[in-house]
């Protein structure tokens, strides 16, 4: 473990510093790709300053291998702020060299984290020859985020992928799944990642190549394939004026049901729907152009296996009495869920039912410090049936620490103090997320109510949550944001709550 963190640590000095980063392996450079990709990177706050360095690592080692310029890939930044900025438009950088250096140089902006406020900016820049962006080529966003957003992401970034921008997700936090795979393109396994901060390099050669498969611009392509669809997508060839194109498409075991579909020179897209599930598709495209010949294009695509739901079941929102119970994925083929809960041990039980418009709901009315069996199950149209339990515990009653304080002991060093939390409590958890310098975690008895915070450098401001640990599960925490003063003021510190 420690020789992970002094390896990671001299991979952050190194990009920090301007050099470039050690070679993971050969990185051949990839051409024939035509694409506006935008990275969105969250610049709030809420993110500590290492952290933000190492998702400009992550980026630049992710786009890396591409090639940059007006026929090939371009790319832009903008910030989740308060206010979105972008850092620079997509026709800004046209070589690999000079967009390193502007990663590299991006600075962060702190303020709240509006994710919403910049998808919806973000959607105007796609498509804004202000901003660089080109008609007519696939659009592709990747946002990287610690889960946390304080405003809604659910209606502007379904627009975005309306208007056909393929959305991948990378978190490097708890976050919300079903959030995150709802506003993630589908499917969710291809789109969305969960990943450690400092544990990027995973992923990074399975997203380029999911990119990839986005922006190819030489060739017939399939992306967003569900079990019942996909979308087309292949390079401009015609224009409204010249000519249209001609679709066929068939099952490769069953050619005579072929169907065709016919579009103008317009468009480089289509989405195929109503179709079988876990079937190979033969795929044509014939440009019909009255200026020059262009040859087909072939592909074959396989659906993927019927989506079952639930497939999923998650607690959340827990207290002494209530608990937030859902599941994904919501399949139109459902007509209705049964919520069975009951306590653990025990033969009792209790039902609810909710329509197949919802995907979740709240179970109330429950004993505190209890677990509870919770089985969802999905009521198809055809009349089958299909279940999937979950364990959920309750709180301890009033099961939250309060009053978290801040106290100046020294040079880099505070007391950290709360009020003790109800209930058996069998100890607190406190974590400390410095701005600069480790994360760490301190356990301490019930008896106990302070610990000392040292290392903390002046000037940075640092995150303190303190939680308490109960039998079934930890009780609701408490978090502030610490200031250090700088070493040239006074000595103290600066309490910083969040909104």
């Amino acid at each position: 473990m420690l020789a992970k963190t002094v390896l990671s640590l001299g991979l952050w000095l190194q990009f920090a510093a301007g050099q470039s980063t050690p070679e993971r392996g050969p990185q051949p450079s990839i051409s024939n790709s035509e694409g506006d990709l935008l990275l969105l990177l969250d610049s709030s706050g809420s993110v500590s300053y290492y952290e933000f360095s190492r998702v400009k690592e992550f980026m630049w080692d992710l786009v890396r291998p591409f090639s940059f310029g007006p026929r090939d890939v371009q790319a832009s930044i903008i910030h989740i702020s308060t206010t979105p900025t972008m850092e620079f438009p997509f026709d800004r950088y046209q070589s690999g060299g000079t967009l390193q250096k502007a990663i590299k140089d991006t600075r962060q902006l702190m303020g709240d984290t509006n994710t919403g406020k910049a998808l919806s900016y973000a959607k105007e820049k796609f498509f804004s020859g202000e901003a660089g962006a080109r008609p007519d080529v696939p659009k592709v966003l990747v946002w990287v985020t610690d889960g946390f957003s304080t405003d809604d992401i659910s209606e502007p970034m379904q627009l975005l992928k309306d208007m056909g921008v393929t959305v991948f997700i990378v978190s490097t936090g708890r976050g919300n799944y079903l959030e995150l795979s709802a506003a993630a393109s589908q499917p969710p396994e291809k789109h969305l990642h969960f990943v450690d901060v400092d544990d990027l390099t995973i992923i990074t050669e399975e997203l380029r190549g999911a990119i990839l498969d986005v922006i190819q611009a030489n060739r017939l392509h399939a992306v967003d394939i569900t079990s019942s669809s996909f979308r087309l997508m292949w390079p401009k060839l015609l224009s409204q004026e010249n000519g249209y194109y001609t679709l066929e498409y068939a099952p490769a075991d069953d050619l005579s049901r072929k169907r065709t579909k016919q579009v103008s020179g317009a468009h480089t897209s289509l989405m195929l729907s109503n179709l079988a599930p876990e079937t190979t598709y033969e795929v044509a495209l014939i440009p019909e152009s009255n200026v020059h010949y262009f040859p087909p294009q072939t592909t074959r695509v396989t659906t993927l296996a019927e989506e079952i739901s639930p497939a999923q079941v998650l607690i959340s929102e827990s207290g002494p009495h209530s608990f937030h119970v859902s599941w994904a994925p919501m399949l139109d083929s459902v007509v209705g869920y049964q919520v069975l809960y009951g306590p653990l041990p025990g033969n009792s039980a209790q039902l609810l039912e909710v329509d197949g418009q919802h995907n979740g709901t709240v179970v109330e009315k429950l004993a505190p410090n209890t677990t509870y069996l919770v089985t969802v199950t999905a009521v198809y149209r055809s009349g089958k049936e299909r279940s999937l339990s979950a364990k959920a515990c309750t709180q301890e009653e009033g099961s939250k620490v309060r009053h978290l304080r801040f106290e100046d002991m020294g040079p880099n060093t505070l007391k950290a103090s709360w009020d003790a939390a109800d209930g058996k409590v069998l100890g607190y958890r406190v974590r400390c997320r410095r701005q600069t310098g480790s994360l760490s975690v301190i356990s301490v008895s019930p008896q106990i109510h302070s610990v000392l915070l040292t290392d903390l450098a002046s000037g940075t401001t640092n995150k303190v949550c303190v939680k308490p640990m109960y039998k079934n599960q930890p009780g609701r925490g408490l978090c502030r944001m610490v200031h250090m003063q700088p070493a040239t003021e006074a000595q103290g510190y600066k309490h910083k709550q969040r909104a």
